[in-house]
């Protein structure tokens, strides 16, 4: 994609995006505002499955989304789009092999120069089943994670629950870890009206990014996943922006945790540590993807 500033190519990083896209209405957002970045060296798409809650093809779904998305940007032959694993892995020592752990692994073996991350905004089968296949990739590339529940004590979380085994695996492995929990990723809120004023009018993206997900706030008959009415958390797109900015001083380097079967985290070492973020800027994160869409899709 042909943006439309750039900057050094020293700043620049190689990316692969593992996506649950047809989740919720929120993986959208953060693939959009990923394919709208300069800094990104897109290597690929990984869609994800998302358990079988609602669906027992969780991952087809995902990529199809994937597909619409990249259609609706003109980037289909730009942007690799590869399957995930259809799900999670069995227990802690069985990798689900997949066109996407594979991605991770080549990529992670290659002899680039430029950094490599792979973000999850789901859950984390693909890097478990990538690093148990092939494990010298642990010190090759750096994960981002949006997922578990809150320090210190863990909780109910969705991401989290859809391979608890996967998050395991990588919790003992010594692949960089940056973790956005629950607590976190929830405070990047944003109102239908801002969308309507700034997404909706940029571009057939921009149009189809607030349709979905104005539309799935009637799909929910329980009304537990839109339950305010006029807002939504882009829980997601922390992953994005942490990419542009780290944040230096809003995280802490936590002993990695093993996590119960009722996802409750519990201590007992001190020596592999992960990044474990406890805020992310809300205004930087929504206002980056709100500019990249209006110089892209503006007239």
């Amino acid at each position: 994609m042909k943006h439309k500033f750039d900057i050094p190519d020293t700043k620049k990083i190689r990316l692969i995006i593992n996506t649950d896209a047809k989740n919720e209405a929120d993986d959208q957002f953060a693939i959009v505002h990923a394919l709208l970045t300069p800094r990104f060296i897109i290597k690929g798409i990984i869609a994800a499955h998302f358990g079988t809650h609602r669906t027992t093809k969780s991952m087809q779904e995902s990529y199809d989304e994937c597909v619409k998305i990249l259609e609706l940007m003109n980037l289909t032959d730009e942007v690799p789009l590869y399957r995930g694993a259809e799900t999670k892995i069995p227990d802690e020592q069985t990798p689900v092999l997949s066109e996407g752990a594979e991605l991770i692994i080549r990529e992670a073996m290659s002899d680039s120069d430029k950094p490599l991350f792979v973000i999850f905004l789901g859950p984390l089968t693909d890097l478990a089943s990538a690093y148990l296949k092939e494990p010298a990739i642990g010190n090759r590339l750096t994960a981002i994670w949006i997922g578990g529940g809150a320090w210190p004590n863990g909780e109910t979380e969705f991401n989290l629950s859809n391979d608890i085994d996967a998050a395991n695996v990588v919790m003992r492995s010594n692949i960089p870890l940056w973790q956005v929990p629950r607590n976190v990723y929830s405070t990047i809120r944003v109102s239908i009206a801002e969308l309507a004023v700034k997404v909706k009018p940029y571009g057939k993206i921009g149009e189809y990014l607030f349709r979905q997900l104005y539309d799935f706030n009637f799909k929910m008959k329980d009304n537990m996943r839109f339950p305010k009415g006029e807002m939504w958390s882009l829980g997601d797109s922390p992953a994005i922006s942490l990419l542009l900015d780290p944040h230096e001083y809003s995280y802490e380097m936590k002993p990695a945790p093993r996590i119960t079967p009722d996802m409750r985290y519990v201590h007992y070492q001190n020596e592999r540590l992960i990044r474990v973020y406890n805020y992310v800027d809300p205004r930087f994160t929504l206002e980056d993807m709100f500019a990249k869409l209006k110089l892209n899709y503006g007239e």
